[in-house]
């Protein structure tokens, strides 16, 4: 079998395009449910919501790139795993956390930030911890990868469709209330089937290498939503931040680190396989988790 590092996943023009344009309007989404006043209250909550971005862009990157250390993972797995822990969330963690019974509130503000901020700090994230890597280096080198291109094309990908969405949602309330709820959920619907059509063309791929990736991909999961609720714990949040914290720091939008790596890693196989699994996996795991956290707060209301 093909060492991991060597092999490229197919994903033509067409079917890249689509993918831009997916998590375009899976940004969009975002934004449509964004609002200025989201922004205002995470100014009046400066110390929690630089807890999270801390949580998101530094503590992160840095535990995943150890567990990589750890798990002795191929260059191109562990690029992945690095790529995928940069990478912003997505409005899939304020669903959750609503879904835990947690600070919604919390979540949407820090999802909006984190993905404005995401804009600059992803490109250099990745080539800062991707260079530090003993074997993902040597692919970077091959690759020659440009923090200033990434920048550039994260910036598109990100900054417009929420600099769009934001507006509407600022001069057109109503406009914006009515798109969320199609744009949302048909978006990542999108996704879902353009992560299938993919997996349906490799299959032979996937099939042969998927257990290269599918411990660490658990294990990393299973890290960052850890990761989220420690650091929530450690500094003293009420539960219901915890566990909107818990979801910000966990889940990742995935997809948009799966159009880089066909962008500008020319579909790398372990990149490219750690993506799509953690885009499917994550979800399954933070369902599980919302839906204990759910349980859980209903036995507790319940009357002895």
């Amino acid at each position: 079998m093909t060492d991991v590092d060597n092999i490229r996943i197919a994903f033509d023009e067409g079917s890249l395009t689509t993918l831009k344009i997916v998590i375009g309007a899976i940004l969009f989404g975002i934004a449509l449910d964004t609002k200025v006043a989201d922004f205002v209250a995470a100014l009046r909550r400066p110390a929690v919501i630089a807890i999270g971005v801390g949580a998101q862009f530094v503590a992160l990157p840095a535990v995943t790139f150890a567990l990589t250390l750890l798990l002795d993972v191929r260059g191109s797995v562990a690029l992945g795993m690095i790529l995928v822990a940069c990478c912003p969330p997505g409005n899939v963690s304020n669903v959750l956390t609503h879904r835990a019974g947690g600070d919604v509130a919390l979540s949407v503000s820090m999802t909006a930030v984190s993905n404005v901020l995401a804009i600059f700090l992803m490109p250099l994230n990745v080539a800062f911890w991707g260079s530090l890597h003993p074997t993902g280096d040597k692919l970077l080198e091959e690759i020659d990868l440009s923090a200033v291109d990434m920048l550039v094309e994260v910036g598109l990908v990100i900054g417009v469709p929420f600099v769009l969405g934001v507006s509407i949602a600022r001069f057109w309330p109503r406009v914006a209330a009515a798109g969320h709820k199609v744009v949302g959920p048909v978006s990542f619907l999108a996704l879902a089937g353009v992560i299938v059509i993919g997996v349906a063309r490799n299959w032979d791929v996937f099939v042969d290498y998927i257990g290269i990736v599918l411990l660490a991909v658990l294990l990393h999961d299973a890290v960052a939503l850890g990761l989220g609720w420690a650091i929530g714990r450690a500094t003293r949040l009420p539960d219901r931040s915890v566990k909107a914290m818990t979801f910000e720091v966990g889940v990742r939008n995935a997809g948009l680190g799966l159009l880089l790596v066909f962008t500008y890693f020319d579909g790398l196989g372990g990149m490219a396989l750690v993506a799509a699994w953690w885009g499917i996996w994550d979800i399954i795991a933070g369902l599980v988790l919302a839906q204990w956290w759910a349980q859980r707060s209903k036995r507790k209301e319940a009357p002895a």
